[in-house]
């Protein structure tokens, strides 16, 4: 690993930041080179560069829970770069399958047809950032994993620390209120044009 430079070694650097959060910039310039490496080697230039960044962001914020039993911080920046990494391989697959559901996107002749779908579309996804906003924090955490991750009920319990009964509740009003909204907002668009 890094023997300790100038101001001590990283753990010292860490306890020190505490008080002092500019000292926490030596940190970064010993190992930011050697985590950008391995996250380029893993993901790519580009991708490096911000998950590099996005590293450095946590380390510093959760300085204070460093254990300063380890002199060198490189082995805990390499797995807060691991997960990040892997994060960005679920977010990427889950992407992908997203896209691979979806289909390839129909053949369109007509301009104007497309701008008519893109429009609709940009309501329809206006119409559901409102109704996913109008609800309850519990409710509409409970519909994202559910919905957005692919969770089981029983996930979610565990993920939010609920009981899976309310899990099922949480779910049930939030999908009423969401229908509700949609349903409202698409009886006027209705009456609107008609």
């Amino acid at each position: 690993m890094s023997s300790p430079g100038p101001g001590g070694d990283d753990a010292e650097i860490i306890t020190a930041s505490l008080r002092q959060p500019e000292r926490f910039a030596a940190v970064f310039d010993r190992h930011a080179p050697h985590i950008h490496r391995y996250l380029a080697r893993r993901l790519g230039g580009q991708i490096a560069d911000d998950l590099m960044g996005e590293t450095f962001l946590i380390a510093f914020g959760g300085r204070d829970r460093y254990d300063p039993a380890f002199p060198s911080a490189r082995p805990w920046l390499y797995g807060i770069a691991t997960n990040l990494a892997g994060q960005r391989r679920r977010e990427e697959a889950r992407e992908y399958r997203l896209r691979a559901a979806l289909g390839p996107p129909a053949d369109q002749d007509c301009h104007a047809e497309r701008v008519a779908e893109q429009v609709t579309a940009q309501a329809m996804n206006d119409r559901l950032a409102t109704a996913l906003a109008g609800l309850a924090r519990g409710d509409r955490d409970v519909l994202l994993l559910i919905a957005w991750e692919g969770l089981a009920y029983e996930e979610v319990a565990s993920a939010l620390g609920i009981p899976v009964g309310t899990v099922r509740s949480r779910l049930n009003r939030a999908r009423k209120k969401v229908r509700a909204k949609l349903g409202h907002a698409l009886a006027e668009e209705v009456s609107n044009h008609g």
